[in-house]
């Protein structure tokens, strides 16, 4: 497996089937050239998409330094069960690393096994209940963060 950062908008648009929508390019150019996103695939031998991303973001305090976000991690149905998803999270940590962050985290479902299985076994530790709460906005004319 060869894990390498997306940096084109044709790479984003081959991960299509790994997001939950289509790429659209002014949103996948502004996530490209944003300081602190980072975009990781995932590519096996005898295939010519990625199949599996996981995508960070930087998110700096000035009292606290610069942390890690796993933004949303996602495998291929028919390559899962296959430590795809760890070695994506481990690299995204190790990216990380490599960039200052003092520590990375990921919101997940209480009730996804899955993931929760995937990001203890890539070393991640449970701290505890928090609730995630959302303002949903309307989308401008053109879509949504046009």
């Amino acid at each position: 497996m060869e894990i390498r950062q997306a940096t084109t908008v044709a790479e984003l648009r081959a991960a299509e089937p790994l997001f939950d929508g289509p790429v659209r390019d002014a949103w996948a150019e502004r996530f490209l050239a944003a300081a602190g996103h980072l975009m990781l695939l995932a590519y096996v031998p005898g295939t010519a998409a990625p199949v599996g991303m996981v995508s960070g973001v930087e998110m700096s305090h000035p009292d606290k330094g610069t942390e890690m976000c796993l933004y949303e991690l996602s495998v291929a149905e028919t390559h899962r069960r296959r430590g795809i998803g760890r070695a994506l999270t481990d690299a995204l940590a190790s990216a990380a690393r490599e960039r200052g962050c003092y520590g990375m985290w990921v919101g997940v479902d209480t009730d996804n096994d899955p993931a929760l299985a995937t990001y203890t076994a890539a070393g991640a530790e449970d701290e505890g209940v928090f609730a995630m709460l959302g303002w949903p906005f309307p989308a401008p004319p053109g879509g949504a963060g046009s």
